[in-house]
């Protein structure tokens, strides 16, 4: 948003001149210098929002393989006793866990390479720990999102027919 201001009006006793000493005249467009900070950040939030995605994609898609490739050890622990609830949590558990290594990771090459990046970011620090545990936090939730739909599909596992078909 560009706000025409007439720089005498706001500022009379200010001396305002212009490259090789000539007084200047008119106005200024206040706002230009933050377009570009703000498109910067549209882009990196795009980005952002297309990577959390892609890991909750890929999160569902390792345990949806994981639990179909184990669909006879979940028939054969239902059988033994196994509550759904227990299943449950063991499918959870491993996917988890795998996020959380994940997180981990994300969040130490983050720390290390957020030096790069300090001309993007307007107002918080490069080590600003609000916005690790913010982020960090999100991504447990959307792993949690991710790893909960198989799960509940292996809590569905029937023992008899999962059995009856290896």
């Amino acid at each position: 948003m560009f706000v025409a201001v007439s720089v005498r009006r706001i500022a009379p006793e200010l001396p305002l001149t212009l490259a090789g000493g000539r007084p200047a005249v008119g106005t200024i467009n206040v706002g230009y210098g933050l377009t570009s900070r703000r498109f910067d950040t549209y882009v990196l939030g795009a980005f952002a929002a297309a990577a959390l995605a892609l890991a909750a994609i890929g999160v569902y898609g390792l345990l949806a393989y994981a639990v179909t490739q184990r669909r006879r050890e979940i028939a054969v622990r239902a059988a033994l006793g196994a509550t759904r609830r227990e299943i449950l949590r063991l499918v959870m558990g491993e996917g988890m866990r795998l996020a959380a290594v994940g997180i981990a990771v994300g969040v130490a090459a983050a720390l290390l390479l957020t030096r790069l990046l300090r001309a993007l970011l307007y107002g918080v620090g490069t080590g600003d720990p609000v916005t690790f545990v913010v982020v960090a936090g999100l991504l447990a939730v959307v792993a949690w999102a991710a790893c909960y739909v198989p799960a509940r599909r292996a809590t569905r596992i029937n023992p008899m027919d999962a059995l009856r078909h290896e």
